[in-house]
């Protein structure tokens, strides 16, 4: 299994969209206010041409199977950026990728200056919730910024 880790391409940008929407409807997510309905989702490439961004994309022996990334959310407090865009297809789960994914965007946080990072997310994406208690996020008792994303009522951080 040849597994590499690599910055989104334009050629992503459909596949992604049908990724993320996937896994609200495989952990059967409400959709609204969330990145489901977002309507960056279906132009991530462009989204993360964004100075101090970057959105990671997994493929394991050629086949694109997941996402996570970070981005400068307006209304974060300084030098804070958000992690984002952390969903990994059904058939791809369970296999380390997304703790891949998600080291690398810590990576490159740290890399571009960020000092924390904030996560929103929900609880029936528990796996995930898991993962970033792992990574020593601590949760938050009310949102951060202005992502637009209404729907999401579990946020997070982590002091780099």
């Amino acid at each position: 299994m040849e597994t590499i880790i690599r910055k989104i391409q334009k050629s992503d940008n459909t596949l992604l969209a049908e990724i993320i929407r996937s896994c609200f409807d495989d952990f059967k997510v409400p959709t609204a206010g969330t990145v489901y309905e977002d309507p960056t989702t279906d132009h991530l490439s462009e989204l993360f041409k964004e100075e101090y961004s970057a959105l990671f994309v997994a493929e394991v022996d050629g086949e694109l199977c997941g996402c996570c990334g970070i981005f400068p959310t307006e209304g974060l407090p300084e030098k804070c950026g958000e992690l984002v865009k952390f969903y990994i297809s059904k058939d791809f789960r369970g296999k380390g990728l997304g703790k891949k994914l998600m080291e690398e965007s810590i990576e490159f946080a740290k890399k571009s200056g960020y000092q924390s990072i904030y996560i929103e997310s929900l609880p029936e994406f528990s796996t995930a919730v898991s993962i970033y208690e792992k990574q020593g996020f601590k949760y938050l008792e009310k949102p951060l910024g202005n992502s637009g994303h209404s729907g999401c009522n579990l946020w997070m951080i982590k002091h780099l």
